[in-house]
């Protein structure tokens, strides 16, 4: 059984290098999209401070579909190109808002949401959609938190057959 452990540090670096140590623990015997998606969301909610919603949207044709996710209701198609999640999607590359209000098109699913990161989810040169992690904290996601969670969302996608 997994046990999640919360963080004993205040050092932002050494927060995301025990957090993919507890990924890889948690993800590496399974190989179910779904699951793994359900437990990753899971332990970046409960670990990452001043999160107020982490999820997956996936690309479903030509739009991204909400997947597993923890936090409030969220929206549950966004169109390619639309908001920071089809931006990032549609660019494949990570975006970090610090303030949502600020990015043209930014789609409001939670008004407490001040903040947001989107990192794309790229396997094999494939588009499987994006992971959106928003804070009620205005620019609580910065270069730091992108290079980190873009190296354990690789983890997750090395779970995937």
């Amino acid at each position: 059984m997994f046990e999640l452990k919360k963080a004993r540090t205040e050092s932002k670096s050494a927060l995301y290098q025990e957090l993919g140590a507890q990924a890889r623990s948690l993800l590496h015997a399974e190989h179910d999209l779904i699951a793994n998606a359900a437990n990753f969301c899971a332990l970046l909610y409960h670990t990452l401070p001043d999160v107020n919603w982490v999820g997956f949207y996936f690309l479903k044709g030509s739009e991204l579909v909400v997947g597993p996710f923890q936090g409030r209701p969220a929206c549950v198609r966004i169109a390619m190109g639309k908001g920071v999640c089809g931006t990032a999607a549609i660019k494949r590359e990570s975006i970090v808002v610090p303030d949502v209000n600020q990015f043209p098109g930014h789609i409001f699913c939670d008004a407490a949401s001040l903040s947001e990161i989107v990192i794309p989810l790229v396997r094999n040169g494939e588009l499987l959609g994006v992971l959106d992690i928003d804070s009620p904290k205005l620019a609580r996601f910065d270069e730091e938190d992108r290079i980190s969670l873009e190296r354990i969302t690789a983890v997750f996608l090395e779970t995937l057959c």
